[in-house]
């Protein structure tokens, strides 16, 4: 039987081997992002995770893993292109929400349509039983992280 600091070993391995894999396949598709739409791709980083609700300056910090101050620069950076727009926070007078603009919707949009996000050919190459447990597993570890 393997000692549960072996299990935990391996697990971290493997993680870092996917986060690597992940990481290292991205540059050129955050290339084509920033091309497409003529921002840092940190800018459309911000844009997506605000396309499906609204989002306070804290939580939108949280949601893209920079500080404050840092989120704070790229939101005035979005709302002076017209793309993000602040409003007081319905439940919080100390608060703002930050929303997309139609423009800033359109932006994302545009990105879904045409910068593909192709799996790497070795993901392609697995078999259909292989892609069927890695679904599997994907969606067990998925559902423990919420």
């Amino acid at each position: 039987m393997t000692a549960p600091a072996q299990r935990s070993n391996e697990a971290d391995q493997l993680w870092q081997m996917m986060v690597g894999l992940v990481w290292e396949t991205r540059g050129e598709w955050r290339r084509k992002v920033s091309e497409v739409t003529g921002l840092p791709f940190s800018r459309t980083r911000v844009l997506r995770r605000l396309f499906d609700a609204p989002m306070t300056l804290t939580q939108l910090a949280e949601a893209t893993g920079s500080d404050a101050p840092a989120t704070t620069v790229a939101v005035n950076d979005l709302e002076t292109r017209g793309l993000v727009e602040r409003y007081p926070h319905p439940e919080n007078k100390r608060a703002k929400l930050v929303s997309l603009t139609g423009a800033g919707k359109q932006m994302i949009d545009l990105v879904r349509r045409t910068v593909r996000d192709d799996a790497p050919p070795g993901v392609h190459d697995l078999s259909k039983t292989d892609l069927a447990h890695l679904r599997r597993i994907l969606e067990r570890i998925d559902r423990a992280a919420r």
